[in-house]
């Protein structure tokens, strides 16, 4: 047998089997090189002979304490891998945990999965009962709305009679108001004809006294010629001569007699003239003043029965306009009840699921409506921010204006209108006459309180509080014909110190009528004196500015003779301005060369040469404004002024200092420049700017149809001692020699709107 043993390789097998059988395992030639931790290239295993030669026997030693290291290696790695065994075992121990907890939790998931299946039939079938208390619900509503309806039919029925009734009650009133109208206008006719007839009787007693004073007269002459020829003829032939002149003067006295007679009866005849065409003129009046009455009462009668029938018409269209939605409301509830009933019955599996998404749905909506209520609160909160603040901007914007307004105002009350009239002179040429008077008046009204005894003049409402207090009552009465708006301005164009709206004012608080308080002032010094009297009033700059959010009541009371005027003159070959220019460093009118025959009145363009007109812009963009407002917003205005009913040639133009007329060139800036108002040219202008014209009246009559002459009574009866002051200042306000005719009062309201007291 080959030796081996050298071999680096060998090992001895039979000490490996022992090992082997030691640590329990079989012989597996392989197992060595797969046994953990040792390796060995490709080991040679070689059975040694049994008795092995003595030469060999050291190495056999060294063999065998080998195998033992071996042996304890094997050991070694036996507890290695009964480790690494009993790790496995954890290993699947913990598997077989996890395992198990995961089957528990899967029956757990089961559980709940059948839980919330279980939960959600529970739901489902209170959905399903909530549903059918629903529906029991709604065919309680249906039938209770089934009730409701005829219960609503039969009130409708009700009122419909009723409201018949009320419109056969009404009818009736009104026919016989209607007749009580016409026989109260049969007894003014009957009244007025016989005043007529009695004037009439009265007119021929007085013919017939004059012609039998006449004829007394006549006889008496008669009487006197025949003594006088008897007496001639009985005297003396010696006293013929005084006889003679004696009748000479008996024919003269005649003859002043006879002059005298006939003058007498001539100035009976223009008496009688006048008094015919007085009872005329007075018989027309009254035959106009019935005619329009009956055709206002007319007018209002027919107003009122197309108002009854259109009345009557809208309310039988929406009886069946709501007949025919309640008929088509009741047949859709019917089918839909029918078409709902039949997809219950087909579907009742699906409804389940629906139920659900319907929930789901639901929160869902109910989610988006809450956060769409919040972004909508949210940009409501915005919104309502965002106008509060423009609203602010609007009102410090506002301030800042009238701020820069009322700076300009106080500058213009200390510039030199003089000085910057003339320099503008000397630098472009002459000025208009309007800008003269304007630049003037500015500065005027700017610097000082025109006012009162200490001042230049005095208006109305400084005269005596019943004028204030008639203007109030006035409005008052037509706020109250308005059914009395909760919402309403009250509007003064030039207040003054306030005095006539105080008076006004708590007239017609009487009354109820409470308005916000605006005036139209430019006068720093006025404007401090009316905000102590009105805390809460409003001021404006001008007319540009008024709110128009309701309807306005506005009073000018001599505003509008403060407009600056232009002058125009008739030239050869037309009109041309008149300017103001300077010669000396003096005013002076001159003539401009720019023809202005376009602004004059179609009847005045052929006038004589050198005919002088007044005009004013001014007073034309004003009432133009005023007029647009009243139809717009609705409302009414009295305009107060001195003024001429229609177009005249000459001018008006005037100054006032210290209640004095002065030179209108005299005191640019220190006094006051006025002009009569064109009520005609005002009227034609409120018209065409869509403004109802209540009339033109003189104030004298207008204060007398206002009631002045009671007020008087009443301020007498309380103040006895003082008639003759009362009487002073009536007459002031009324006569015709002071300012009962020259100043006019000017009516004006919106569309719809009634005529005010006063204009008859």
């Amino acid at each position: 047998m080959a030796d081996y043993t050298a071999d680096p390789d060998w090992i001895d097998c039979r000490a490996l089997r022992a090992a082997e059988a030691a640590a329990g395992g079989g012989y597996d030639s392989t197992g060595l090189n797969d046994a953990p931790g040792v390796w060995r290239p490709a080991l040679r295993l070689i059975d040694p002979d049994d008795a092995p030669e003595p030469a060999a026997r050291g190495k056999a030693e060294a063999r065998a304490r080998q195998a033992e290291r071996a042996k304890a290696e094997q050991a070694a790695l036996a507890r290695q891998r009964a480790e690494a065994e009993a790790a496995a075992r954890e290993a699947e121990r913990v598997k077989a945990e996890q395992a198990a907890l995961a089957t528990q939790r899967a029956e757990a998931e089961g559980a709940a999965r059948e839980q919330a299946k279980a939960e959600a039939r529970q739901r489902a079938e209170a959905a399903l009962r909530e549903k059918a208390e629903a529906l029991a619900r709604s065919k309680a509503e249906a039938e209770e709305r089934s009730r409701a309806l005829k219960e609503a039919r039969a009130r409708e029925k009700a009122e419909a009679e009723a409201r018949a009734k009320a419109e056969r009650e009404a009818r009736e009133k009104a026919a016989a108001e209607a007749r009580a109208r016409k026989l109260a206008e049969a007894e003014a006719r009957q009244r007025a004809e016989a005043e007529a007839r009695a004037k009439a009787a009265e007119e021929a007693r007085l013919r017939k006294e004059a012609k039998a004073r006449a004829e007394a007269e006549a006889k008496a002459r008669a009487e006197a010629e025949e003594r006088a020829r008897r007496e001639a003829e009985a005297a003396e032939a010696a006293e013929r001569a005084r006889a003679e002149e004696e009748a000479r003067r008996i024919a003269e006295a005649r003859k002043r007699a006879e002059e005298e007679a006939r003058a007498k009866a001539a100035e009976e005849a223009r008496l009688k003239k006048e008094a015919e065409a007085r009872a005329r003129v007075e018989a027309k009046a009254r035959a106009k003043a019935e005619a329009e009455a009956k055709a206002r009462a007319e007018a209002e009668e027919k107003a009122r029965k197309a108002a009854e029938e259109k009345a009557r018409r809208e309310a039988e269209a929406k009886a069946a306009a709501e007949e025919k939605a309640r008929k088509a409301a009741e047949e859709k509830a019917r089918k839909e009840a029918e078409a709902k009933a039949r997809k219950e019955a087909e579907a009742k599996a699906r409804r389940e699921a629906e139920v659900a998404a319907r929930l789901a749905a639901e929160e869902a909506a109910r989610l988006a409506a809450e956060e769409a209520a919040r972004k909508a609160a949210e940009e409501e909160a915005a919104r309502i921010a965002a106008e509060e603040q423009a609203k602010r901007e609007a009102e410090e914007a506002a301030a800042a204006e009238q701020a820069r307004l009322e700076a300009e105002v106080l500058a213009r009350a200390q510039v030199d209108v003089p000085k910057v009239l003339r320099r503008l002179i000397r630098e472009t040429g002459p000025i208009p006459l309007s800008q003269y008077m304007g630049e003037s008046n500015a500065r005027y009204y700017a610097s000082r309180d025109p006012l009162g005894e200490q001042g230049d003049f005095i208006t109305a409402p400084e005269i005596t509080q019943v004028f204030g207090e008639l203007i109030g009552v006035w409005f008052a009465d037509l706020w109250s014909k308005m059914t009395k708006r909760k919402y309403i301005h009250y509007v003064e164009l030039g207040p003054g110190r306030g005095t006539l709206a105080k008076d006004a004012l708590s007239a017609a608080a009487k009354q109820g009528l409470k308005p916000q308080i605006h005036f139209v002032e430019t006068s720093a010094t006025l404007r401090k004196i009316q905000r102590e009297a009105f805390p809460d009033c409003i001021h404006h700059h001008d007319i540009s500015t008024l709110p128009d959010d309701a309807p306005l009541l506005i009073i000018a009371n001599e505003f509008f003779d403060a407009l600056p005027v232009q002058h125009l003159i008739r030239s050869v070959d037309g009109w041309y301005p008149r300017m103001v220019g300077l010669e000396d460093n003096a005013f002076i009118f001159v003539t401009g060369k720019e023809r202005m025959d376009h602004i004059v009145p179609p009847s005045w363009v052929t006038a004589s040469q050198g005919t002088l007109i007044e005009t004013s812009p001014a007073a034309v963009a004003v009432m133009a404004e005023i007029s647009r407002r009243l139809k717009d917003q609705g409302g009414a205005a009295l305009i107060i002024d001195y003024g001429h009913e229609e177009l005249r040639s000459g001018s008006t133009l005037q100054a006032l200092k210290s209640h004095k007329k002065v030179d209108v060139f005299a005191h640019p800036g220190d006094a006051d420049l006025t002009a009569h108002v064109d009520f005609e040219l005002l009227q034609l202008v409120a018209q065409q700017h869509g403004a109802d014209v209540m009339g033109l009246q003189y104030q004298g009559e207008w204060l007398i149809q206002m009631g002045i002459d009671t007020r008087m009574e009443m301020l007498i009866r309380r103040a006895p001692y003082e008639r003759e002051k009362f009487n002073r200042q009536r007459d002031r306000l009324v006569k015709e020699s002071e300012m009962g005719r020259l100043f006019k009062v000017l009516g004006l309201c919106g569309r719809r709107w009634p005529f005010g007291a006063g204009f008859d």
